[in-house]
């Protein structure tokens, strides 16, 4: 019988590291408060997801986001159910 050679198991390559996500910052620039002062109940669904999309679903719950035109406009599209708060410390 023939002598078989036996070829050594191809390694495989290391795959690259991963880099580490950055950690969440607060939003930079300027930023506008909101509020939800109205209930989605009885609501259209497109109103109730503005609202889900701007990251309310409590009542007089606040959040803080840019002010960028696209947040101003779901503003726009919902202000029977929400309302911006002015910062006092500017």
């Amino acid at each position: 019988m023939a002598e078989e050679t036996k070829k050594p198991a191809a390694k495989k390559a290391a795959a690259p590291k991963k880099a580490e996500a950055p950690k969440a910052k607060k939003p930079a620039g300027k930023t506008v408060t909101v509020r939800q002062i109205g209930s989605p109940i009885g609501r259209p669904a497109k109103q109730r997801q503005t609202l889900i999309g701007l990251g309310l679903n409590k009542m007089h719950k606040t959040r803080e986001l840019q002010d960028t035109p696209e947040v101003r406009g779901m503003v726009r599209s919902i202000p029977h159910l929400v309302e911006i708060v002015e910062d006092k410390a500017a």
